[in-house]
């Protein structure tokens, strides 16, 4: 199950007050001392035992030997379980203890549930697919836990979760539904099985996941990509998940709006790869579903288009480089030309993005080193044409060049990156045009001093600037503990963390976010690269500490300098 953030955790136990939630349930309180004394509704309680202590937001029954905080109080009042009062008190801390069995008798377990359906109880198969994924979208965004994911995939463009309605499936969803005991409770459950995304054992279908829609043009849901974002999991658990067999309507072709824009496509194997080209710039990208997931679907599709040449960059390995020898000439056959991008052995687009930075540079290496997987020698330039349809590289004779002329004749053209508008196809009787690759952003300078180190990002109403102070102490791989401001406009947050505290980082991000009005998405992004420029400064901190210091040599008299 995800785990709810220790932050969201300690926010609630902080913010709610034990003493509202105890009156607004129709129970008074009398001042006794420093504390408030109440009749207790979980016992017979002739005489008031439930003592609440305000100062510590916590209270407790002397007659039922039970207490707690206001998430052990919901628990308790409303007989749901520990996520479950949770969800309560985040969507309404005045709802999660509206009404209390007034008669003094035991509150027995809720059967109606409180929380708002995101989904509509009559909605069609259609509808319900696309409220759902509506609904883990919206998870996500409130999600450290799952954006902390997306951001060690070096998935952090900011425009990336709202662009593909990325979602995360944190198993509340049941929480939202009428208790399957009841009739419109069981209803729902029975759609939301038929469309795949309950299971026969009541669970959740990608629970625990990274979700990522495919959608078709007019944003129907076409398929569902499930990926688990955690490895502690049950022996035998799937990482990779989709819609099962008998849900599906037809898997769809993920960025159709690729084919429509470029007639140059990467095609790669799995949906995480395609997002990691889409964050680099290189928006001509699509996937098949596995190694041997390329469908009959997304063939059609490019010929559709007019795909005239396909850059095929499934993993290194050797399922990989099999399912690319076996996938060419089924492209070649319908007239598309077909290239490899070529990883280090063993490697995947995402590790290598993560590994080789930036990836917008180090993606486009291997953009221009494809091999020609086609019989021959490559397609060449067209005499007076400023580029050859494909790259004049054959396979297994990709050499580094020696000179600045030789590396602008034997590169390939870049695969497109329409970020900033749609390429219109060229005329058939024209080759297609160079395409360029997308503009690398200037790493942003840091300007580092005895006491801080300080860094922008963004321009005009957008600019943010960070502050880091403390970096000095930190003399320790393990431990980042530093002062940061984030500053826009007028608006700015302040506190000391350790950077390496995932639970302080989503904790600062979400204050930083509300005080600025900034995007979570953006500022993270940020964050992500002071830290790397904080790690380098800290790890020559350290190595400048730790260097052997060269003895002094002792003075000379003037008898020895003779």
């Amino acid at each position: 199950m995800a785990r709810i953030p220790e932050s969201e955790v300690q926010r609630l136990k902080d913010e709610i007050a034990v003493q509202r939630l105890i009156e607004s349930a129709g129970i008074e309180l009398k001042r006794v001392g420093k504390d408030l004394a109440g009749i207790c509704p979980f016992h017979d309680d002739s005489e008031p035992s439930l003592i609440v202590t305000p100062a510590k937001n916590l209270w407790h029954c002397f007659g039922c030997q039970c207490g707690g905080g206001p998430i052990d109080w919901v628990m308790k009042l409303k007989g749901v379980s520990f996520r479950h009062a949770v969800e309560l008190l985040k969507d309404d801390s005045t709802l999660a203890a509206a009404s209390v069995g007034a008669s003094g008798e035991p509150v027995k377990r809720s059967t109606v549930r409180t929380l708002p359906a995101p989904v509509s109880l009559d909605a069609d198969d259609h509808a319900l697919l696309a409220q759902v994924v509506d609904y883990y979208h919206q998870t996500l965004k409130q999600s450290p836990e799952a954006l902390a994911y997306l951001q060690s995939r070096g998935l952090v463009h900011p425009e990336l979760v709202e662009h593909f309605k990325l979602g995360f499936a944190n198993r509340t969803l049941g929480l939202r539904l009428p208790d399957k005991l009841r009739r419109a409770g069981a209803d729902i459950r029975a759609k939301l099985q038929r469309v795949g995304l309950y299971r026969e054992s009541g669970h959740e279908h990608f629970a625990g996941s990274l979700v990522v829609p495919v959608l078709d043009d007019s944003g129907e849901v076409r398929e569902v990509y499930g990926r688990k974002i955690t490895a502690r999991l049950r022996p035998g658990t799937p990482l990779h998940l989709y819609l099962p067999e008998h849900a599906q309507r037809g898997r769809g072709v993920f960025n159709v709006a690729a084919l429509k824009a470029a007639k140059e496509i990467i095609l790669c194997e799995a949906l995480i790869d395609a997002l990691t080209f889409w964050c680099a710039g290189y928006r001509n990208v699509t996937t098949a579903y596995g190694v041997e997931g390329f469908t009959a679907e997304l063939l059609q599709a490019f010929e559709d288009h007019g795909t005239q040449r396909v850059l095929i960059a499934y993993d290194r390995d050797e399922a990989g480089e099999r399912a690319a020898g076996k996938l060419a000439p089924q492209l070649q056959a319908v007239g598309i030309e077909v290239y490899r991008i070529e990883f280090p052995k063993g490697m995947d687009a995402n590790e290598y993005a993560i590994k080789v930075t930036p990836a917008a540079k180090s993606l486009g290496i291997l953009i221009r080193k494809a091999a020609w997987l086609g019989k021959g020698q490559a397609p060449q330039a067209v005499p007076g044409k400023t580029s050859p349809l494909a790259p004049s590289v054959t396979r297994g004779q990709v050499s580094e060049p020696n000179s600045r002329h030789q590396e602008e004749a034997t590169l390939p053209p870049l695969a497109a990156a329409p970020a900033a508008a749609a390429a219109v196809a060229p005329a058939e009787s024209e080759p297609l045009p160079a395409v360029r690759v997308p503009q690398i952003a200037a790493e942003p300078v840091a300007e580092v001093s005895t006491s801080e180190v300080t860094m922008r990002f963004g321009e005009g109403v957008q600019a943010r600037r960070w502050r880091v102070r403390g970096l000095a102490r930190n003399l320790a791989y393990e431990v980042l503990k530093v002062n940061v401001l984030v500053a826009a406009g007028e608006s700015f947050h302040i506190d000391t963390l350790d950077l390496y505290g995932a639970r302080a980082r989503a904790a600062y991000l979400a204050q930083a976010g509300a005080e600025l009005g900034v995007s979570e998405d953006v500022l993270k992004a940020d964050l992500g690269r002071v830290l790397l420029k904080l790690e380098a400064l800290q790890d020559e901190a350290i190595q400048s500490a730790l260097a052997p210091k060269a003895p002094a040599l002792p003075s000379m008299t003037a008898d020895e300098h003779m």
